[in-house]
């Protein structure tokens, strides 16, 4: 077989490991029987140079995470939580990000009925925002922040007020898992979205 058209004609450079280079013994890193009895490691000084430690067959890497029961219940918690509010999470973006909804453009009846339901009734000012009454919800530019679309409740006196899906989220997840609410918005809400 023909060598490529870029090799023709130059010799073949062998590798060579630096250790033959240099004249050092060849060490073995891994063998089935060890040729010397092995003895327990010493604990190196700090004041010692060579501060790497080496992992031996007799002390394998502990990752305690995985065994700690209160983390696999934490990540089962963390799984239900998930779970729980993922059909909710997703029709909240798919109404803000898609172009199902147009900007001004009010929800239709059941994606209200579900906005109302599962988010704002769980707004931590849910009655201030209602204010009068509800008319509609609708989907528009923030007025300070126009690049990003929002919620708002159209009240029954025609005013209307913005509301973020994340605080009635995380004021749901609140009341509904108390003992580990904090972890999982820490985890899963972006920082500043209050």
């Amino acid at each position: 077989m023909a060598a490529p058209m870029l090799f023709r004609g130059l010799p073949l450079l062998r590798f060579r490991p630096a250790a033959r280079l240099l004249g050092l013994p060849r060490v073995t890193f891994c063998s089935a029987a060890p040729s010397e009895p092995t003895q327990p490691e010493e604990k190196l000084s700090s004041a010692d140079n060579n501060t790497t430690t080496l992992l031996t067959v007799k002390e394998p890497p502990k990752y305690h995470r995985w065994a700690d029961p209160d983390y696999r219940k934490w990540k089962d918690k963390e799984d239900e939580i998930l779970r729980d509010i993922e059909p909710i999470l997703f029709l909240a973006k798919e109404i803000l990000h898609s172009r199902r909804y147009m900007d001004g453009e009010r929800l239709t009846a059941d994606d209200e009925r579900a906005v109302v339901e599962k988010l704002l009734a769980y707004h931590p000012h849910s009655e201030d925002k209602i204010g009068c009454g509800l008319d509609a919800i609708m989907v528009d530019r923030h007025p300070q922040f126009g690049h990003s679309r929002c919620l708002f409740v159209v009240r029954t006196d025609g005013g209307w007020i913005d509301f973020s899906y994340q605080k009635c989220l995380r004021a749901y997840i609140r009341d509904k898992y108390p003992s580990h609410a904090e972890r999982f918005i820490r985890e899963h809400f972006s920082r500043g979205s209050g």
